[in-house]
């Protein structure tokens, strides 16, 4: 059976698709002593390039070393050894398809236990009402460490491609830091970062601009940028609108549609915005829209898991769907579609109405799915959200000690 879902795909950098599937980002936090790839993350990523997807987008790689998003990060910055990194890339590019790494600063969504710093583009914290506390006080940052951190991401694309990975994404999503500078809600500086959204945008096109000038002409650059924030008064699809066409004349590849934060979870189906709950791909209604003006190839992710929703996004112009969640229950997803199959169970559901613990413990079973692939083990999609959520915090507990005891001893050695 044809399906435009297994037709290459030429990018503006001259990189090629083999299809237009591609394995999305899942925070993997699983990072090995001293916050390296280590084998653990080389069988899962093996495991997903034998599944048939023409890319693979890794979980988010740390630019700066004492801003993670969670204690089992990795971190690419200048001291780091390139050798892990090399391994991780063959393990991604062993069945044949690209591998990009998603590079990230987390601003002011660091947990409260988290040793380091949260910065942010204002002083206005992560509110997530009783559970508020869990996350640190942001400090608004100065020019020079908007600069510094602008510069970060130029070293870790630069030294992603060297260690031969086939593109980087930029993360302006998910109200990590980039995406904190764009909300009106968060960035209330009232300097050349903060006001307009050509102000509020000019970060992530610093960071876009010294990334590509960092990398050869072929190398991918794209973006991760939420198609909205779904919190009344924040980034919304006209606001996405505007920062896709500012970033087309920049030399990126693609941009990839997301949507929400930890404030608002849309990217794990828990959505304050009720058009997009209660179906398959949460944000299709605004990417259908965003492509009618896109002047850059678009791929959507979220909640994608049956083929005909695949093929539906295409059909509304789409150019590449990306899966997180489902291939972590069915890795090899992309050649069951190929055959004309579809995926096995689903994971349990989360129907707590706590939301903010739902979704942990939601991207807790993704964890554990993840974790069982990585050991050559069979999904599990049935274990209870509670096992998984407790499992998940006894890991990043030690998790913590480690990383704990590499930055101490990182910033003794400096």
């Amino acid at each position: 059976m044809t399906s435009e879902l297994f037709t290459p795909l030429t990018l503006r950098s001259g990189q090629t698709l083999d299809n237009r599937i591609a394995k999305a980002a899942m925070e993997e936090n699983m990072a090995g002593d001293g916050q390296l790839p280590d084998e653990e993350l080389f069988g899962l990523y093996r495991r997903w390039a034998a599944g048939g997807a023409g890319l693979l987008i890794t979980g988010n790689v740390m630019v700066h070393a004492e801003a993670l998003t969670g204690p089992g990060g990795v971190v690419l910055d200048a001291a780091a050894p390139l050798e892990p990194f090399t391994a991780w890339a063959e393990a991604g590019k062993s069945g044949g398809g690209a591998i990009w790494m998603q590079i990230n600063h987390p601003g002011r969504q660091v947990g409260s236990d988290m040793p380091g710093v949260v910065w942010g583009p204002s002083a206005v914290g992560v509110d997530v009402g009783k559970h508020s506390s869990r996350f640190g006080k942001p400090v608004a940052m100065t020019p020079e460490q908007i600069q510094a951190t602008v510069a970060r991401y130029a070293v870790t694309a630069r030294r992603a491609e060297q260690a031969g990975f086939d593109g980087v994404e930029v993360h302006a999503a998910h109200g990590y830091l980039l995406s904190q500078f764009l909300s009106p809600l968060v960035n209330t500086r009232t300097d050349q970062w903060g006001g307009s959204l050509e102000n509020r945008a000019r970060m992530l096109l610093d960071v876009v601009r010294a990334v590509r000038a960092a990398v050869s002409p072929g190398f991918a650059v794209a973006v991760k940028l939420n198609s909205a924030d779904f919190q009344r008064g924040g980034f919304d699809a006209d606001d996405a609108r505007q920062v896709i066409a500012m970033l087309a004349p920049l030399g990126v590849d693609l941009v990839e549609l997301s949507g929400g934060s930890y404030e608002s979870p849309a990217m794990s189906g828990r959505p304050a915005d009720a058009r997009t709950q209660a179906r398959e791909a949460y944000f299709l209604d605004l990417a259908e829209d965003l492509v009618r003006t896109s002047p850059l190839p678009l791929m959507l992710t979220g909640g994608i898991t049956h083929r005909r929703t695949a093929e539906r996004a295409l059909g509304g112009g789409v150019a590449i769907v990306g899966m997180g969640t489902a291939l972590a229950v069915t890795p090899d997803l992309p050649d069951r579609w190929r055959q004309g199959r579809e995926a096995g169970e689903r994971l349990r559901p989360v129907t707590w109405s706590d939301k903010v613990l739902a979704s942990a413990a939601g991207m807790a079973q993704v964890r554990h799915q993840m974790r069982r692939i990585a050991r050559g083990s069979r999904p599990t999609p049935r274990t209870h959200p509670a096992f998984a959520l407790v499992s998940e915090q006894r890991k990043q507990r030690r998790a913590l000690r480690r990383y704990r005891a590499w930055l101490s001893a990182s910033q003794g050695a400096a």
